[in-house]
């Protein structure tokens, strides 16, 4: 059975230099903060900093972790294509990366496996504990969805099957931001793990109406990514700070909730961020959370914020003030 270490994971977006470039130095260093803090599950894909990430994780870990005793997570469904006009200092699919790559949906059996033997090559490893499908579903392809998912289901998910089979892959999932598509493919194959971000958060509970009970009966654990849903769950809406929510600006709505929630946990003393990073965590179904770390002071934060004591009272005010559905 799937056992990811921890409660609180590394998400290494930001170490393939996510919206800025960040220096190899830096990246390396909270690689090993998060290391020394104790965090032993990492998760990173092809598509972030177009392979940038994966090489940064994958020569740092291999100096502090030689025994690959750490989980690992990474990603298919995105094939990186050389990009020899691109502007390599310039904002590029959200990266500022020296690697001369971009990236283009491809679910193909054959994708599939090329993009696995590059993560392997790149992580220095030979076998890779989880392995998420990277952004299918309506939600990332909109009308091309249907045909994405047949090229997904006749292609891509064998490959994946094929790779559990050999035993270079120790599990096998999704990694997505909606939940219809979850259960879609759970209604084709089994699947072990689904690393779903943004929908179960102090902000949107729809993972738990249908989903979830799904996911206890077949025996699919989560990994909740996006806890603080684009930041504003993480820097709150006071003092005239710019909310950012769903990668967009917050609307009108959803900056009026989160002052509401803002106030309780004004009157419990807890932090927002904090409720925000311990709350997925709630649920029996998920087993870990990973917001995104860009530095060692992000993750000396993250692990206070998770370790920081939050009363069952204060859960309880969210609920009977209808900011927060406790049901499961």
């Amino acid at each position: 059975m799937l056992q990811i270490p921890g409660t609180l994971g590394f998400g290494a977006a930001a170490i393939g230099n996510l919206y800025k470039a960040v220096p190899d130095e830096e990246a390396y260093a909270v690689i090993e903060a998060a290391w020394q803090a104790g965090l032993r599950y990492f998760d990173t894909a092809p598509h972030y900093g177009f392979g940038l990430s994966e090489k940064r994780l994958g020569q740092t870990l291999g100096e502090l972790d030689p025994q690959a005793s750490a989980v690992i997570s990474s990603k298919v469904g995105r094939r990186l294509d050389p990009d020899l006009e691109g502007d390599l200092a310039a904002d590029r699919q959200g990266f500022v990366s020296p690697e001369p790559f971009r990236s283009v949906f491809d679910y193909t059996y054959d994708a599939i496996m090329r993009s696995f033997e590059e993560s392997q090559a790149r992580l220095g490893r030979t076998r890779i504990d989880i392995l998420y499908a990277h952004d299918i579903g309506r939600y990332a392809h909109g009308d091309a969805h249907e045909a994405r998912m047949r090229e997904f289901l006749n292609g891509g998910l064998p490959a994946m099957q094929a790779l559990k089979e050999q035993g270079v892959v120790g599990a096998i999932g999704l990694g997505v931001n909606e939940t219809a598509v979850c259960e879609e493919i759970l209604g084709h194959a089994d699947l072990d793990v689904i690393l779903l971000a943004g929908r179960y958060t102090l902000l949107d509970q729809s993972a738990q109406k249908s989903l979830f009970p799904l996911c206890e009966r077949r025996g699919v654990r989560i990994v909740a990514g996006a806890p603080f849903n684009s930041g504003i769950l993480a820097k709150g809406v006071r003092q005239g700070r710019v909310a950012h929510f769903e990668y967009g600006e917050a609307p009108r709505a959803v900056i009026e909730k989160v002052a509401a929630i803002e106030d309780i946990c004004e009157a419990y003393a807890v932090p927002l961020a904090a409720a925000a990073l311990q709350f997925p965590l709630r649920h029996p179904v998920v087993d870990n959370v990973i917001p995104g770390i860009g530095s060692p002071c992000h993750l000396e934060k993250a692990v206070a914020l998770m370790a920081h004591p939050i009363p069952e009272a204060f859960w309880t005010a969210l609920h009977d003030k209808q900011l927060l559905n406790l049901s499961t």
